[in-house]
């Protein structure tokens, strides 16, 4: 007898994942590339970071900080130095373990000349809004992260990824909006959170359920327990006993719109939600 093995949901790519968590933009650290252990006391947190689509990243750091000095201080002849840009993805909500995946960066550091800088300035200024960039040249200057490599780690596994495979990747269309979305599903619709548990595995029901992430795809949950099932969060150490379980539902078609995306999510939760005008 032969046993066909259920089909795995389908996912984002991983060098799209990597793009939507460079796009959503979470709390960085610079560290050397040599040595990334917290314990080392090097790591720095940037001002601003920002990655830009073809993969290079601008970091804002004061005049004074050690690695703007050491790649283009007076002291010594510009340079550059073997950087880690290590980006965090946190889930919209307030989870008890908000991290979803990491993403380094691995390149190398470099200055930029006065002209450059304004540039990049004016290029992230017409991405977002950062009152920050006000600042540039006024105690805070401009660096350039040239990526090698680039690693994801996330629910889906480890993935090493090339400069040029993430440049030509896209970021999932809705990475933008799922924060605010998922929050607002939390919040203002409740009931169509509880609704989504008649998908989850029956020995996991008695766990609280949450939001965690949506793309094209489907949407994950968050299935907090107190007890033994599911896995540890690979995120975290401690030894409190709580373990959480990731699900996700899958849609029946990708969604490439937001009124796709509301007709999947409609059905399923299984009942009818007006689709905000």
């Amino acid at each position: 007898m032969t046993r066909t093995r259920p089909q795995a949901p389908r996912t984002p790519l991983p060098a799209e994942r990597a793009k939507s968590i460079a796009t959503r933009g979470g709390p960085a650290v610079l560290m050397p590339a040599v040595d990334r252990e917290p314990a080392s006391g090097l790591h720095t947190e940037p001002v601003l970071h920002h990655v830009h689509a073809g993969g290079r990243a601008s970091i804002l750091l004061p005049d004074d900080d050690p690695l703007v000095l050491a790649v283009g201080g007076t002291a010594t002849p510009p340079g550059e130095l073997a950087i880690t840009l290590e980006i965090t993805d946190e889930a919209p909500v307030a989870l008890r373990s908000p991290v979803r995946g990491l993403l380094w960066l691995t390149g190398w550091l470099r200055g930029l000349d006065e002209r450059a800088a304004r540039t990049r300035a004016t290029t992230i200024a017409e991405e977002r809004a950062e009152p920050t960039l006000l600042d540039l040249g006024h105690g805070l200057t401009m660096l350039d992260l040239v990526p090698a490599s680039l690693v994801l780690a996330d629910s889906e596994g480890t993935h090493s990824l090339t400069a040029q495979t993430f440049g030509s990747a896209s970021p999932d269309p809705f990475c933008r909006q799922e924060s605010t979305w998922l929050r607002h599903l939390e919040h203002a619709h409740p009931e169509a959170v509880t609704a989504l548990a008649r998908h989850v595995p029956d020995e996991l029901r008695a766990g609280r359920i949450r939001p965690l992430g949506i793309d094209r795809y489907g949407l994950r949950l968050r299935v907090e327990h107190p007890g033994d099932l599911g896995a540890a969060d690979p995120f975290t150490t401690g030894g409190t006993g709580a373990v959480d379980h990731d699900v996700r539902l899958a849609f029946d078609e990708p969604a490439d719109c937001r009124q796709r995306l509301g007709v999947a999510l409609r059905k399923l939760v299984g009942c009818p939600m007006r689709p905000q005008s």
